[in-house]
């Protein structure tokens, strides 16, 4: 595959660049054409997947060291998730389950909820997924309708949940659920639920998707689930809307990086095409048009590229703030499905089978502008910031 980029990105230091080398030799030894296609065939990275991923020390890359984990940071994360993508695995929920699922454990969560669930997240014991989203709500984390009634000993969890990533594989679920009947933000905690003791938890269909086929996305039901206090992370009522506005920043830069390594899968494969492919007797690369929308194209990737290295950096200095991180999300998002439509144009009619790189991306892409937060939504925190 073409190289678009030939330089590592600044913040990438020798021990990154050693990190991305391992990560890339993993992707080729185990997320083989013949394991993605079968993935995507049953519509999940079945355990096995997860346990490669274990042996190759990529669970809890930036868990702290005292919990088993590597002890990295947002880079490490980053670096990963463009190897996934590259190597056509978007949709295998390794970033979700490290990057956003295990920080709300470590930084919100109690000592006892610490050495209770991050050490079984690092060996793969505990696959991670967040519940926000419910069948009435997505963007408006106010109007959530799940409840946890307190009980004797814990909360009665009700409700609904749907478009739930890692929702087939998930055995720990963080639900975002209402722990007072008044509505607004403040009633909103956040509790971490354990499947495989939660009865009443059933879960629905895995749901049939445009793209990311092998990602196990899911309806998940709260049947009066019955959850020890220990479940209610933190240990406080009320905390979870001020948890989730804390993480989303970050949330939102993972799309934008993942939007990112998409550009540049599109346009590495793209490149590849041109080169090989002849019509009227000369190579696609030799027309003039062809070299014009692809100079675009890189053009466009370098810019998103200087941006995402710039938030990666902020994140990792703990100042990337909501309007930033909404920026990236939306316009990397935004640019990377034109990019891939373009390059997709250049490969006529192969673009559109599916058994073409191209063709896949062109699926995966699109829910880049929803999930984490719509364009739409994306441009209202933005234009609310201007008026500050």
């Amino acid at each position: 595959m073409a190289d678009i980029f030939p330089r590592a990105p600044r913040w990438m230091d020798e021990d990154l660049v050693m990190f991305d080398e391992a990560v890339r030799r993993f992707a080729l030894d185990k997320l083989t054409p013949e394991r993605l296609a079968a993935w995507d065939e049953a519509g999940i990275v079945d355990l096995s997947g997860w346990r490669d991923a274990v042996q190759a020390g990529l669970l809890g890359l930036s868990i702290g060291t005292e919990w088993g984990g590597a002890g990295g940071d947002f880079r490490h994360e980053a670096v990963l998730i463009r190897r996934l993508i590259l190597a056509r695995a978007d949709g295998f929920g390794i970033p979700l389950h490290n990057a956003i699922c295990a920080p709300y454990i470590e930084k919100y969560g109690t000592e006892a909820q610490k050495h209770q669930w991050l050490p079984r997240m690092v060996s793969g014991e505990l696959i991670g997924a967040i519940a926000m989203t419910e069948p009435g709500t997505g963007s408006d984390l106010q109007g959530i309708r799940t409840t946890a009634k307190p009980v004797a000993g814990g909360y009665v969890i009700s409700g609904q949940k749907t478009f739930i990533s890692n929702g087939q594989n998930a055995n720990l679920v963080l639900v975002v659920a209402r722990t007072a009947t008044d509505a607004g933000s403040r009633n909103l905690s956040l509790f971490a639920v354990e499947t495989g003791q939660a009865e009443g938890f059933r879960r629905g269909r895995n749901l049939d998707k445009v793209g990311c086929d092998m990602a196990d996305t899911s309806e998940l039901f709260f049947d009066d689930v019955f959850v020890p206090e220990g479940a209610l992370l933190g240990g406080v009522e009320g905390q979870g809307m001020a948890m989730l506005m804390r993480e989303l920043p970050k949330e939102r830069l993972i799309i934008a990086v993942e939007s990112l390594a998409v550009m540049e899968a599109a346009l590495a494969t793209t490149l590849d095409h041109v080169r090989e492919r002849k019509a009227f007797g000369q190579r696609l690369l030799d027309f003039q048009n062809t070299q014009f929308r692809l100079a675009e194209c890189q053009t466009e990737a370098t810019i998103a590229r200087a941006f995402v290295d710039d938030c990666i950096a902020r994140q990792v200095a703990g100042e990337l703030d909501a309007t930033t991180a909404s920026m990236a999300k939306y316009w990397v998002s935004e640019r990377a499905q034109v990019l891939v439509d373009t390059c997709q144009q250049l490969f006529g009619g192969y673009g559109y089978m599916n058994e073409y790189p191209i063709a896949r991306l062109y699926r995966d892409v699109r829910v880049k502008r929803i999930y984490g937060g719509t364009t739409e939504i994306m441009k209202l925190l933005i234009a609310r910031s201007l008026d500050a």
